[in-house]
């Protein structure tokens, strides 16, 4: 096995998993093969108000009858928040987050107030009314009112610098973290975020090449930074092209339609399904069962 090559499948149990997963996984587990590689399982289930238990196994299932096969026991983000307060805690050693005691209302109250409100890849930016309390404020509030914890995207990047990353799609990256704003590290009820638990856990699993949706590209500026802040590995990316039905949609975990189970019970095989995916383009629409 190469020790040069290893990357991951990275689910959340909060579903079944459709073509579009398969497709990733696939990607993923085929380039580990191409370069005699590890492949990895991930399950990113912090977010515990959807994560139902069944999926678990049922992810495990809808894997192995696809053929695709990990090298260790997969790695669970639901045991690892002692790991990620951790790396919050070093960030905050150095004043590069803050808490923020906004609700989602609020936030959409100031951001609906402003004139000109500066818009990020996932919509409005979040306005920084927290971090312009003092910290004598903070300190009172900390103590008694529940709170995320936010990056001080301007002098976290400022401490950083210039900073790529390496697409085998897009080739050399300039990473502008600055384009999320201030964005949660720590939620409110978990002590991470995708964000954090995603960069911290990467480097965990030694993991030399990240395979994922082109959905998740945006998501690569905030990590760069966050490797380079916390002195870890950049992997290398391939960000691919996503799954979409016939008018172009991409799909999700509500579309049960193309979900692997529905397509099994349906006759669809595993050799079918793969045969599908592994064409260039994917051709989703030859997995319609007969009749």
């Amino acid at each position: 096995m190469s020790e040069s090559f290893t990357t991951r499948f990275a689910p959340s149990p909060t579903g079944r998993l459709h073509l579009g997963h398969a497709y990733s996984a696939l990607m993923a587990f085929d380039a580990a093969q191409a370069a005699s590689g590890a492949f990895l399982l991930r399950f990113e289930d912090i977010d515990t108000g959807r994560v139902r238990a069944e999926y678990y196994d049922a992810i495990e299932a809808d894997l192995g009858w696809l053929g695709i096969a990990w090298d260790e026991a997969p790695m669970r983000q639901s045991d690892r928040f002692e790991v990620y307060r951790d790396a919050l805690d070093e960030l905050r050693s150095r004043d590069l987050v803050y808490p923020c005691f906004c609700t989602r209302k609020e936030i959409a109250v100031e951001i609906a107030a402003s004139a000109s409100a500066p818009h990020g890849p996932d919509g409005p930016l979040y306005p920084g009314t927290c971090r312009r309390l003092d910290e004598a404020a903070r300190e009172r509030r900390l103590a008694d009112e529940p709170h995320a914890w936010r990056i001080d995207m301007t002098r976290a990047a400022a401490l950083a610098g210039p900073l790529s990353w390496t697409d085998a799609e897009a080739g050399e990256v300039e990473a502008q973290p600055g384009i999320h704003g201030d964005v949660v590290l720590a939620r409110k009820d978990v002590p991470t975020s995708y964000h954090l638990a995603v960069t911290v856990d990467d480097a965990a699993q030694g993991i030399t090449d990240i395979v994922r949706g082109s959905d998740l590209f945006p998501a690569t500026h905030i990590h760069r930074l966050l490797q380079h802040l916390l002195d870890l590995p950049v992997p290398r990316y391939r960000h691919h092209g996503l799954i979409a039905d016939e008018s172009g949609k991409r799909l999700a975990k509500r579309d049960d339609a193309r979900s692997l189970a529905a397509l099994r019970e349906a006759g669809v095989t595993a050799e079918e399904i793969c045969a599908a995916l592994r064409a260039d383009p994917p051709d989703i629409a030859r997995l319609e069962p007969a009749g």
